[in-house]
C-alpha cells in the first residue's frame, strides 16, 4: 500500500528526530527474514534502546539530511532496515552483530558513527565499545589506581619497619 504525502512527511520527521539525537547508525539488508525473526529483532531492539525501522530509501535519505548520518545517503540502496543507537554508541552495532550471528539473512551494509561512514567490517569494532556502565567503571578504576598505589607506598614504610624489628627479634631469640 502506497503512503500518502502526509504519512511520508510523518515518517521522515520521525526518523529525522531520532537521527538527530542518535549516537550511531547501522543499515542492514533483511531480505529473507521471516516475520517471527523480524519481531524478535524488534523486541531485542526495544530492550537494548535501539530505534529500528524499515524505511523507503528515498524517505531515509531525506530523514538523515542535515544530521551526522548524512554520509550514509549514497549507500542507501536496496531493502534496508535502519538501526539507531539512542542511549549507547555501540548498541545498534551489538544488536545487528548478535542477531546476524544467528540469522545469516541479516547482512550489515552501512555503519556510521560520529559523522563518519565506517566499513561494514568495522561493525565489530563499534559493537565492542563499552556500555555506559562499563565505561564509568573503567574510568573509576583508572582514577582510583594512583590513590591505591600511593596508599600502598605509604603503608610499605611501617610494614618494612615491622618486618625489620621482627627479623631482629627472631635473630635474638635464636641466639
Amino acid at each position: 500500500m502506497a503512503l500518502s504525502l502526509e504519512a511520508k512527511k510523518a515518517v521522515v520527521s520521525e526518523v529525522a528526530v531520532i537521527a538527530a539525537e542518535a549516537h550511531s547508525a547501522v543499515a542492514a539488508e533483511y531480505c529473507g527474514l521471516t516475520v517471527e525473526e523480524m519481531t524478535e529483532l524488534r523486541a531485542k531492539a526495544r530492550d537494548g534502546g535501539v530505534y529500528l525501522r524499515v524505511v523507503k530509501n528515498t524517505l531515509a535519505k531525506r530523514a538523515v539530511e542535515g544530521t551526522d548520518f548524512e554520509c550514509m545517503q549514497d549507500g542507501l540502496t536496496g531493502p534496508l532496515l535502519l538501526a539507531f543507537s539512542r542511549e549507547e554508541p555501540g548498541a545498534a552495532a551489538r544488536l545487528v552483530k548478535d542477531f546476524a550471528k544467528e540469522h545469516d539473512r541479516l547482512v550489515p551494509k552501512l555503519v556510521s558513527f560520529g559523522g563518519e561512514m565506517l566499513a561494514a567490517a568495522d561493525l565489530d569494532r563499534l559493537a565492542k565499545m563499552p556500555t555506559r556502565d562499563q565505561a564509568i567503571s573503567l574510568l573509576m578504576a583508572v582514577m582510583k589506581a594512583p590513590t591505591e598505589k600511593f596508599v600502598r607506598t605509604l603503608n610499605e614504610v611501617p610494614g618494612k619497619l615491622v618486618r625489620t624489628v621482627a627479623a631482629i627479634r627472631d635473630q635474638k631469640q635464636s641466639a
